[in-house]
């Protein structure tokens, strides 16, 4: 990780007389893992759908390198994959590339074919979503983002629905790729704190703002009081025995 990669500052959003995102400000490190968390219904996703574009905030700046001229290319991996059922895998991978990019039916094949092998895919190319298991689904998805080479990857909730050890599959994935790939992530999870073993910096979103941002041991070691019970449900939960 080095210097600032991307960087929001004023960042607002309402839908109405709700305020989602209230002049948020938030650094992305160069290569970094970001997870931000938060209660269910504050505004991670909304705030992942204004970095990529999907939605226009309403105030304030997204800049990389410190220069408002310049805006990354994004991916954005969807909470239940967003695969096209009508689609094989080969099929749903090569898709953005032939949205989006002037390129040759040989050298998209070539580009999808090389992913496909990196991504551990080979016996899946041809098959539909409804036949592949939902680790090749995430791997299928993961390939969609990354055939366009992003520098930056969005993740939204990437382990919804997803057993123990399937959610630490994904992990073990997204690590791996990124160290790979040499993408950044910007993640919202909910897996708090198994998410933090492979998180360089956490982003706690609260009424608005980012009211932390920085390595997750410190967060662990010392959270504030309203965010004990949410890193650790036990707190929560536990009552003292008689």
């Amino acid at each position: 990780m080095s210097g600032t990669f991307l960087q929001l500052r004023g960042l607002s959003k309402r839908f109405g007389p709700q305020v989602i995102l209230d002049a948020l400000d938030l650094d992305i490190p160069l290569n970094s893992h970001t997870t931000v968390i938060g209660r269910s219904g504050i505004g991670k996703s909304v705030l992942l759908k204004c970095i990529s574009g999907i939605l226009k905030p309403d105030a304030g700046t997204i800049s990389l390198c410190n220069s408002t001229e310049s805006i990354p290319q994004f991916a954005y991996m969807f909470q239940q994959n967003a695969l096209f059922d009508s689609l094989n895998v080969f099929e749903n991978i090569a898709l953005p590339l032939r949205e989006k990019e002037k390129v040759t039916a040989q050298n998209l094949s070539k580009q999808v074919n090389r992913l496909i092998d990196e991504l551990g895919l080979q016996n899946a190319a041809t098959k539909y979503p409804s036949e592949i298991s939902g680790g090749m689904k995430k791997r299928a998805a993961l390939g969609r983002a990354l055939i366009s080479k992003p520098e930056i990857i969005l993740f939204d909730e990437p382990t919804t629905g997803l057993d123990p050890e399937r959610k630490f599959s994904v992990f073990d994935m997204i690590r791996s790729y990124r160290k790979q790939f040499g993408f950044t992530v910007i993640m919202v999870s909910h897996d708090v704190p198994e998410v933090f073993g492979i998180t360089d910096q956490v982003a706690w979103l609260d009424e608005g703002q980012i009211r932390y941002w920085g390595p997750p041991n410190e967060l662990l070691e010392s959270p504030p009081i309203k965010l004990a019970g949410f890193l650790n449900p036990k707190l929560s939960t536990d009552k003292p025995t008689s």
